[in-house]
């Protein structure tokens, strides 16, 4: 019956898009980046590589989109960052939960990977920002604004500075891989970044 295809179709529909997710998750997981193909995508997920092609541009789209589902709220709400009213023990709870997702071989390579892309492709580095990057960032500066308005930051503190020093640090030594990320770092930094901006 007609309006019993589409509720299938729609199923199959995002059951091969999980699949062709896992897949590339898997892939860049087991291999070097530069020896993933949208070919290997589509066979290890069971679809055509159209399949992809219709979706997505290019690899680097697919890899994007892979991360971006990562990111997805099961319930389709707004992303929030803590705010118990304790803004030092709220920032060092996400800056250790930043640490561990840095730590998961599979987020780390795909990470890697979207990077490597970004760098030489304007326009999927826009779309990060736009679909990624930059809807976090105004989540981190809404809870940072609520400390403003509790007093605990300097009123005229500079937020996208402060997301700098919090987070460029961090992902310097997870690019270079200079050295350990630890919780106890990510804790110097939230204590760093308060004392420089506190009221």
């Amino acid at each position: 019956m007609p309006d019993e295809k589409g509720p299938d179709h729609s199923r199959r529909k995002e059951r091969s898009r999980q699949a062709i997710f896992a897949a590339t998750r898997t892939l860049v997981a087991e291999m070097p980046y530069e020896k993933v193909t949208v070919e290997a995508i589509a066979a290890r997920a069971g679809v055509g590589k159209q399949t992809l092609y219709r979706r997505w541009p290019s690899k680097s789209a697919v890899v994007f989109a892979a991360l971006l589902a990562m990111s997805e709220d099961a319930d389709g709400q707004s992303i929030t960052l803590p705010d118990t009213g304790d803004l030092r023990a709220d920032l060092k709870l996400v800056m250790r939960a930043t640490v561990e997702e840095f730590a998961d071989p599979s987020f780390d390579r795909l990470v890697r990977a979207l990077n490597t892309e970004i760098s030489h492709d304007a326009a999927l580095a826009a779309e990060y920002h736009k679909k990624l990057a930059g809807p976090l960032d105004e989540a981190k500066k809404t809870r940072l604004r609520n400390a403003q308005k509790a007093g605990q930051l300097a009123p005229d503190a500079d937020l996208d500075l402060l997301l700098e020093m919090l987070y460029a640090p961090l992902f310097q030594r997870w690019l270079h891989r200079s050295h350990p990320l630890t919780t106890a770092y990510a804790d110097a930094l939230v204590d760093a970044a308060l004392r420089a901006f506190r009221p």
